[in-house]
């Protein structure tokens, strides 16, 4: 015989959510929520590294158009290539970072506090920034030292240190910022925020670097000028090695390094003595280095020219292409009595 359920009959589930006061219902969500903001920080973070490099890569660039450099690509398309690339490495460059020292220096700063049983201030996330750039600092150099089988100088050590410290900083506080705002309930766009104001530091500094520029305070890097005259004399490496350039053509070498790949794939120099010939390699009209070929020691180099007028130097690349090490020769000025 079936049981006939009563009218005011409720389900047990049904009854103690009745019960439940609203206060309590209200609360329910947010309890099974847990917000630590832990993404916020860390979106925050790399919204803070990705500025820190735009930055630091306009400074850079203004700076290398003063400096000796080989020239800048003049194709929009390479440019535009260039720069996209660039902004897809600073992304994937921030989020690595965020992940090995930012995140880890919130995390220790949160577990010293309360083991001291103090509040999280943020001093408390700035302190441990130092400790983690020393650790991270301490396990890629060790890495490298067991790549390479020899430890890097001290100073090596300390800069990187520094350098990954103060670019550290930035980053960390605002990662922090975000953090205690979403676990308090306050997250409103700080992402947004550092972007805009990253932006708005980049067109200052490029407004500056434009200044002076434009102003001529400061001037555009420009490669010599030379004539065959001003290329025949003698060139030094700065340690004994030396070569003469006659207005004839001829070239004499003494002592000068002849860099040369070994049996173990590395560019070794050794002494190259003999005369042998060289002249200038024009392009547009200008000339843009100097062949120089001497048989006694199987020397056959383009030697590219840098420097300034006042003071030219001749130079080419050793070790793998892309290494950045040049063998420099700078001309020697013999001054009037």
């Amino acid at each position: 015989m079936t049981q006939q359920a009563e009218p005011d009959a409720m389900p047990v589930g049904a009854e103690a959510q009745a019960e439940a006061t609203p206060e309590e219902s209200a609360r329910a969500p947010k309890r099974v929520m847990h917000a630590d903001g832990f993404g916020a920080a860390f979106c925050a973070s790399m919204a803070g590294l990705c500025a820190e490099a735009v930055i630091g890569g306009t400074i850079a660039v203004l700076v290398m158009l003063a400096r000796e450099h080989d020239g800048l690509p003049h194709n929009v398309a390479v440019i535009i290539a260039a720069v996209l690339g660039i902004a897809f490495f600073a992304v994937l460059v921030s989020g690595f970072v965020t992940g090995i020292a930012v995140m880890p220096a919130l995390a220790l700063a949160r577990r010293v506090a309360r083991r001291a049983g103090r509040a999280e201030r943020l001093r408390w996330d700035l302190a441990a920034v130092p400790v983690v750039a020393a650790l991270v600092v301490a396990a890629f150099g060790g890495v490298a030292a067991l790549g390479s089988h020899t430890f890097a100088p001290a100073l090596s050590y300390a800069l990187w240190w520094a350098g990954l410290t103060a670019g550290l900083l930035p980053a960390t506080l605002v990662a922090a910022v975000a953090g205690r705002r979403v676990r308090k309930g306050r997250a409103r766009g700080l992402v947004r925020r550092v972007a805009r104001d990253g932006a708005l530091a980049w067109l200052a500094v490029a407004v500056l670097g434009a200044g002076a520029y434009g102003t001529g305070l400061v001037k555009v890097y420009e490669p010599p000028r030379l004539h065959k005259s001003d290329l025949a004399g003698t060139w030094t490496d700065g340690h004994g090695g030396t070569v003469k350039l006659d207005s004839d053509g001829v070239a004499v070498a003494e002592g000068l390094d002849n860099y040369v790949w070994d049996e173990t794939g590395k560019d070794r120099p050794k002494d190259c003595d003999g005369s042998g010939n060289w002249k200038p390699v024009r392009e547009g009209g200008k000339i843009e280095s100097v062949a120089m070929r001497i048989k006694s020691c199987e020397l056959s180099r383009d030697w590219s020219v840098g420097g300034t007028q006042k003071k030219p130097r001749i130079y080419h690349e050793i070790g793998k292409p892309g290494s950045g090490k040049r063998y420099v020769l700078t001309k020697v000025v013999r001054h009037k009595r």
